[in-house]
């Protein structure tokens, strides 16, 4: 498949609030970082990068990595800005023509294939660069898909500021996806129960 979309599976937090590594959590039998790798492919996304930090270790051994690319940041406790760098430039290290990214998480349960390919289809029939994003509880968020246009400007965020300040002022057009459930995440031990 020749994707016009990669995607970015940002995968290097810690999970403080949680007190364990989100990325190993089960659900619907497979962890929650294996999950969201698969459904972006299925969508139609590629290259798949993954950006590991924190509990790399733990995290690594237990991820199929045959069809994905998985990228260490050892900047990760200085915010998620630096995970967004370390995809984005790896995307223009190695795919510079690739028309644009989803940036996702993998802490979002309700996320499905048809969610993930619905933002790259409507991304590809845009007439010029756009800023493709999830709309959940009144606000815009990720996943998204940011055009290659607008990678220069996720490079300049910095520290704990992700991809969503680039949604609330963006650089760009910006088409908005409903995403039913995308504000039920797992950060905190009672979200767990958002997993049975």
């Amino acid at each position: 498949m020749n994707s016009q979309v990669a995607a970015i599976v940002l995968a290097a937090g810690a999970s403080r609030r949680l007190g364990q590594p989100k990325q190993l959590l089960v659900h619907e039998g497979e962890t929650l970082l294996q999950r969201t790798v698969r459904l972006s492919l299925e969508a139609g996304a590629l290259p798949v990068f993954v950006v590991l930090g924190a509990n790399f270790a733990a995290i690594h051994p237990v991820v199929d990595w045959s069809n994905s690319l998985q990228l260490f940041n050892q900047d990760w406790n200085k915010g998620i800005a630096t995970s967004i760098h370390k995809g984005v430039k790896a995307l223009q290290d190695n795919v510079p023509h690739i028309a644009g990214s989803l940036i996702l998480t993998c802490d979002q349960p309700r996320l499905t294939d048809a969610h993930l390919r619905l933002l790259i289809d409507t991304f590809v029939e845009q007439p010029e660069p756009t800023i493709v994003a999830s709309q959940y509880a009144g606000m815009i968020g990720t996943p998204a898909a940011f055009p290659r246009e607008v990678f220069v400007d996720l490079l300049k965020l910095r520290g704990d500021k992700g991809a969503r300040a680039l949604l609330v002022k963006p650089p760009c057009p910006l088409v908005a996806v409903p995403f039913p459930g995308g504000d039920e995440d797992i950060d905190e031990p009672a979200d767990l129960a958002l997993l049975k």
